[in-house]
C-alpha cells in the first residue's frame, strides 16, 4: 500500500530508554528513563516511549472515530479517548506492546457508540500499523 504522506513529523533520540528525545519544531524535548518497573531507575521528571506512544494513539483514534461518525452521521458531543500502553517479554525471547483502548462517547446510544469507535478503530493509522503485531483491546463507554 502506497502512502502519499501530507506531513511528515520528525524527531531523534539519544541514549536509548535512559537518555532524551526531541522533535524537530523543539515542542517535545524529554528525558527518557527505564521505569523501575523493568529495573530501570525510574528518573523523576523523566517519561518513557510507552508514554509517548500512548498520546500519540490516544489523539489519532480519537481523530479517526470523530472522522468516522461524521461519515457514519452518528455525531456525539464528544469522544475522550484513553490509552494505555503496556511492554513486557513476549513469547517470541523478546519484548512486545500491548494497547488497553477506551472510548468514552457522549450523547449517542451505546449501540452508536459502539459503531462509531469500531468504524475509527478500523480507520486509525495507529490501530492499522499495530494491527497483527500488537495485542488491542477497546472499552466503549457511552454518556
Amino acid at each position: 500500500m502506497a502512502v502519499n504522506a501530507l506531513y511528515t513529523a520528525m524527531a531523534a533520540a539519544g541514549g536509548g530508554r535512559n537518555g532524551y528525545t526531541r522533535s524537530d519544531d523543539g515542542l517535545i524535548d524529554v528525558r527518557l528513563s527505564v521505569p523501575k518497573a523493568m529495573g530501570g531507575p525510574g528518573k523523576e521528571g523523566a517519561t518513557t516511549p510507552e508514554h509517548l506512544f500512548a498520546a500519540g494513539y490516544a489523539a489519532c483514534f480519537g481523530s479517526s472515530c470523530e472522522f468516522m461518525s461524521r461519515q457514519l452521521k452518528l455525531i456525539p458531543k464528544s469522544i475522550e479517548v484513553k490509552c494505555a500502553v503496556g511492554i513486557g517479554p513476549d513469547d517470541a525471547d523478546g519484548f512486545g506492546l500491548v494497547v488497553d483502548l477506551e472510548a468514552i462517547v457522549e450523547g449517542l446510544s451505546p449501540k452508536e457508540a459502539e459503531t462509531v469507535v469500531a468504524a475509527g478503530h478500523q480507520a486509525c493509522p495507529y490501530s492499522r500499523a499495530v494491527k497483527g503485531n500488537v495485542d488491542v483491546t477497546i472499552k466503549v463507554t457511552a454518556k
